[in-house]
């Protein structure tokens, strides 16, 4: 039997996320919605869904050899796995998740102390834990099954909730007391998995290419033709941070300049280019930066 690597695929918000980065990677990887095995066009390559609370877990335990999950979770279970790359994307932004302790906005709580000998809800218990512990607080922590929001006042007096843009604590009339953690995706590897030379180089191979999806997000590739005497003209209206590379053409007296450029840009230094002098300009897509 050939190799094989077993990857776990992080159910729920992050999973169509999760599936359009690998499909830019390279990767096609299809769901069925009966099935927790989703299909991916790798024959060394075995998938299955798993909600990322517990994927730390189950990598660590060797159940999977890799998988993608929050920073949050690793820390929430303890779990003692390789952190192989950090890959920042998410559902709605490219920043990293925040947990948050928040109270009703009429509530008397003003910082983290006030908390002592209250109820407080979450879904992650242990870090909500060790966070009061390192205030010197003592508080009855409560696992959330959900609807966390929708707890204070009645059902608690405070939670510990995972926030993105913070409009859903608007919704529900809550304020932000303080900020328990920042969470951004890692890709983790099972230790004794990552030690194994093709698992390893399995792994390493699937998150260059990730990184290199990642890397070319918002971004496309500029070639044209210049004169060699409008060259240095046309160079100073490319960003400086870059370095386009200028190669001869069979006319010695043109050359051609391809760079990589912001797609936000664009718009605007096209015709700057060809006021330059530029020539047979082409804007195309990029689908991965391997540096």
């Amino acid at each position: 039997m050939p190799d094989s690597l077993k990857l776990g695929i992080p159910a729920g918000s992050l999973q169509e996320a999760t599936a359009e980065l690998f499909r830019r990677a390279g990767y096609k990887i299809t769901f069925s919605s009966r099935s927790y095995f989703p299909q991916i066009d790798d024959d060394e390559i075995e998938c299955m869904l798993i909600r990322a609370q517990e994927m730390a877990r189950y990598v660590e335990d060797g159940v999977l050899d890799a998988g993608l999950t929050g920073k949050d979770w690793i820390m929430e279970n303890q779990s003692d796995v390789e952190e192989v790359a950090e890959l920042v994307f998410s559902k709605v932004s490219r920043r990293p998740v925040r947990w948050v302790l928040c109270v009703p906005n009429d509530s008397p709580v003003q910082t983290v102390k006030d908390l002592a000998g209250k109820r407080i809800a979450t879904e992650a218990v242990g870090m909500t834990e060790r966070f009061l512990a390192s205030h010197g607080v003592k508080a009855k922590v409560e696992f959330s099954w959900g609807a966390t929001e929708v707890k204070p006042p009645k059902l608690a007096d405070a939670i510990v909730e995972v926030t993105e843009t913070g409009s859903s604590l608007r919704a529900n009339n809550l304020r932000i007391v303080d900020e328990v953690l920042q969470s951004t995706p890692r890709f983790i590897a099972n230790r004794a998995a990552y030690s194994d030379p093709w698992k390893k180089q399995k792994i390493d191979d699937i998150v260059l290419m990730l990184k290199g999806a990642m890397a070319a997000e918002g971004k496309v590739g500029l070639m044209m033709n210049v004169e060699r005497e409008k060259l240095k003209a046309v160079l100073s209206i490319l960003p400086a941070l870059q370095q386009p590379t200028v190669s001869s053409l069979s006319d010695e007296a043109w050359v051609d300049v391809n760079t990589i450029l912001d797609e936000s840009v664009v718009r605007n230094i096209i015709p700057r280019l060809k006021a330059a002098g530029a020539r047979g300009i082409v804007e195309y897509a990029l689908t991965k930066i391997i540096e």
